[in-house]
């Protein structure tokens, strides 16, 4: 019988792929998507992970608490309250947390709650909180509306701009909260150099990285001190389960555990974690798919005629694309385009795409698109002005068409969108 060799086989330009090994284990992320916190049912032997759908678990006195007031690691304590902590619930807030290299992980009911968590836990009345000018719009609207009633001072950067966030410190400053990139416009922000100012200012960073996900970015190497996702969009990846959560150093992590996560109600059910550990146990490949074909679209799409601007962090033309090659593993899923008309060509996608969908959300397995109109946006949510609006428009225009690529195979999506953009 002859043996073949891999040496012996044809060179097709393969070179073995850069492996970005986590922290305390030595496996690449890849597997920890797979068995990170993974727990082996003692009695079935069962690999899938358990759901339990318990909402109290019996205990022996003196084994628990009364009240989570005093409590340092509620994760400490035996199961006791699905409100506390969950058994599926916390095999997937050990998987992200060994995902993000972190040393623990806080899961909550939605993307929102685990933002509001942090907001709620680190700041007070007198405090004072630097926040991303465009962020998700749940999170934005929370800080600029909800935060300065209870006393919070809040002000929006550019943080494109590492010189207009270093003006932006003041004595009080206790959170620096970004998003790279930002949704909806797929700005960057040098997350090492914002890291940098705030350890100078003795201020904590939180990155919202739903977009990029830990297969494209780790915030936490880059100097961050929280990376929050929401669940529900690429980690999940199937548009079936809310969830959020915040992962970190334990002592952070835990404190918003036993503060906004027992107090505020915002805890994640168990039906929730098992459908997300489904989805990130494929979240590797799925983004990998999703960004080469997001390559595809955007490149398809900056030479179409009805369009006339596109953005993603991995063409040449995105303004921030040496930074994307710094910070970015991969490129991500998310692309937008502009087009003379967007008022009208928004009914005409609506009603002409037969492989991608017009519909909020982002993230999910099928690709979606959606319009987000420049003056509802700055009405609604964003009420930027002077050169702040300046540089949103310099990625939006008039309007932004939000594209969020899914898993179907390339030239479909391409001929689907081609037709649909000619009308």
């Amino acid at each position: 019988m002859t043996v073949t060799k891999l040496s012996d086989l044809p060179d097709h330009g393969y070179q073995r792929p850069k492996r970005a090994p986590a922290a305390r284990t030595g496996l690449s992320r890849d597997t920890l998507a797979l068995s990170g916190g993974l727990v082996i049912d003692p009695a079935t032997k069962a690999i899938a992970p358990n759901i339990s759908m318990s909402v109290n678990n019996v205990l022996v006195p003196g084994d628990g608490a009364f009240s989570a007031d005093g409590v340092d690691d509620l994760t400490a304590l035996p199961f006791l309250y699905a409100r506390w902590t969950n058994p599926t619930v916390r095999q997937l807030e050990q998987r992200l947390a060994a995902l993000e290299g972190a040393d623990d992980a806080v899961a909550t009911a939605t993307g929102v709650a685990a933002i509001g968590a942090t907001f709620l836990t680190f700041l007070k009345k007198g405090d004072h909180l630097i926040l991303s000018d465009v962020c998700y719009a749940g999170a934005n609207e929370l800080a600029r509306r909800i935060l300065p009633d209870y006393g919070i001072e809040v002000t929006p950067v550019n943080m494109s701009r590492p010189q207009d966030v270093a003006a932006a410190f003041r004595p009080n400053t206790k959170l620096v909260h970004c998003e790279s990139p930002c949704n909806p416009i797929l700005r960057l922000a040098d997350l090492t150099a914002i890291a940098g100012l705030a350890r100078k200012h003795g201020a904590l960073m939180s990155v919202d990285s739903t977009l990029a996900t830990p297969v494209a970015t780790q915030p936490l190497s880059l100097g961050a001190d929280l990376v929050i996702h929401s669940l529900t969009k690429f980690i999940n990846g199937h548009g079936d389960a809310l969830g959020g959560v915040v992962c970190g150093r334990k002592e952070l992590v835990e404190k918003i555990r036993s503060r906004a996560g027992v107090y505020l109600g915002a805890s994640m059910p168990a039906m929730n974690a098992w459908l997300i550990m489904r989805g990130i146990d494929t979240l590797f490949p799925r983004i990998r798919t999703i960004s080469a074909t997001a390559a595809q679209v955007a490149a398809f799409l900056q030479g179409h005629p009805a369009v006339t601007a596109v953005t993603y962090p991995g063409l040449a033309s995105h303004p921030q694309h040496d930074l994307a090659k710094r910070q970015m593993e991969l490129f991500g899923g998310m692309v937008t385009f502009q087009v003379a008309d967007p008022g009208r060509m928004a009914l005409q996608l609506a009603e002409r795409l037969r492989v991608a969908h017009y519909a909020f959300s982002l993230g999910h397995q099928r690709s979606i698109v959606v319009l987000l109109d420049t003056q509802e946006m700055m009405t609604s949510t964003y009420q930027l002005a002077g050169d702040q609006l300046e540089d949103y428009r310099r990625f939006a225009g008039d309007g932004v068409f939000r594209l969020s690529v899914g898993l179907e195979a390339p030239d479909d999506l391409i001929d689907d969108l081609d037709q649909a953009l000619l009308g």
